[in-house]
């Protein structure tokens, strides 16, 4: 099992694939690594040489942000819009959808498990 930026990916899998396994990682940029490192995209990751594991490896250490340094940056982004009290920190802060979906219907995952206001009907007149 190779490991890039702390992770391990899986031996069986494309290589182009298997890098996707890192978070920050997507099918394009595994395509742009893959070509800059000269590594075709369908070997298997069992199959790769040990110098090719170290070109992957050096190549995204030194120009891509991935793993524990990307998730502390976005992190901090998310933070900054709470402490400006912009609209999308304000949404953050009330844990609600960001990007403008509505939220009448939907949005369960966001708010929580759904709670029901009232019985649902109302109470008919006083009796005498």
């Amino acid at each position: 099992m190779a490991r890039i930026a702390g992770v391990n990916i899986p031996d069986a899998k494309r290589v182009e694939v298997a890098l996707t396994y890192i978070y920050g990682i997507g099918p394009a940029i595994s395509r742009r690594i893959l070509e800059a490192t000269k590594v075709s995209p369908d070997t298997r990751v069992k199959d790769l040489t040990e110098g090719d594991v170290v070109k992957l490896r050096e190549f995204i250490d030194k120009n891509i942000e991935v793993e524990g340094d990307l998730q502390r940056q976005v992190s901090l982004n998310i933070n900054r819009l709470k402490e400006i009290n912009s609209y999308r920190g304000l949404r953050h802060k009330a844990n609600l959808p960001v990007h403008g979906q509505r939220t009448k219907t939907n949005a369960r995952t966001k708010r929580g498990r759904k709670i029901t206001m009232g019985s649902g009907r109302k109470k008919s007149a006083a009796k005498t």
